[in-house]
């Protein structure tokens, strides 16, 4: 089949057709799928069959190295770098993997010196109402259509600016398992890194708001009050409808977002007994500037 991009209305979000990412990908088609991911933010690849082992290969080819998530408890034994994200409790009550899934706008790991470059999350199980509609969704917002959409005003004040990102922002303990106790080994990789307000896209040279609801903290060198008024309204702008995208999950889907031009967040309403089970990976990125 012959490889076609979906574009979903609005500025981000496409389909990916004609692909299968259990086999080896032509140059070609790597190439058209990039230039989608970096002109959408967020792409989707349906029907998939992919293992651990091949879920990784295919991460590889957008970065060498794969971060491991710090919250460890949730990375498959044998396959670290693989993430697990579910609601599911094994045998003795325990949950086999982050159950709120940043139920928050956030970015990944906006909060370590070298960011995730993409997230790349596959579907195991989602669960539907009783209608049969997929619960679970997954929100992005493209941060680059939202800052190129600001007063030039603006944009010359966040020129010069630069954030505080941090894991432990203080946020409702129920959506954040950041906030719940960690082991020493966790907090040792948990500290307060600075990036700049507003980012250049490593790939395309496309100015992005890089500030997040979930990780930022405040304004480096603003009183706090004006840091506050400063990034709440950079979070209401950067979360208007028009800029977001909705992702509606179906077994088999993987999807893959580009974590300097989006921001993201879960949908949580669904519960025991439906269940959620989805795996990701995150290839490391560069240092933003």
């Amino acid at each position: 089949m012959t490889l076609r991009v979906r574009n979903a209305e609005g500025c981000t979000g496409a389909e990916i057709e004609g692909v299968a990412l259990s086999r080896p990908l032509d140059p070609a088609d790597l190439r058209q799928i990039e230039d989608a991911l970096h002109d959408r933010g967020v792409i989707c690849f349906r029907g998939q069959q992919l293992s651990d082992e091949l879920h990784i290969a295919f991460s590889r080819l957008w970065g060498d190295e794969l971060d491991i998530h710090p919250l460890r408890q949730y990375a498959k034994p044998e396959h670290p770098e693989v993430f697990v994200l579910s609601n599911i409790l094994d045998d003795q009550g325990n949950p086999v993997g982050a159950a709120d899934a940043a139920q928050y706008w956030h970015t990944d790991l906006s909060y370590t010196t070298h960011p995730s470059r993409v997230s790349i999350l596959r579907a195991i199980e989602i669960p539907h109402d009783d209608d049969g509609h997929p619960l679970g969704e997954t929100e992005f917002a493209s941060t680059a259509a939202t800052y190129e959409a600001l007063p030039d005003v603006l944009k010359a004040r966040l020129g010069g600016l630069r954030a505080a990102h941090h894991a432990q922002k203080p946020k409702p303990k129920a959506i954040s398992t950041f906030m719940r106790p960690v082991d020493q080994a966790t907090q040792s990789r948990l500290s307060e890194v600075i990036h700049p307000v507003v980012r250049t896209h490593p790939y395309t040279g496309r100015k992005c708001l890089y500030v997040n609801w979930g990780f930022t903290t405040r304004i480096v060198g603003e009183p706090r009050e004006e840091s506050d008024r400063l990034l709440d309204h950079l979070f209401e702008l950067m979360t208007e409808r028009r800029f977001v995208h909705v992702h509606r999950w179906a077994v088999g889907d993987v999807l893959m977002w580009d974590n300097c031009s989006v921001v993201h967040q879960a949908i949580g309403n669904y519960r025991l007994p439906r269940r959620r089970l989805l795996y990701r990976t995150i290839v490391k990125g560069s240092a933003p500037f």
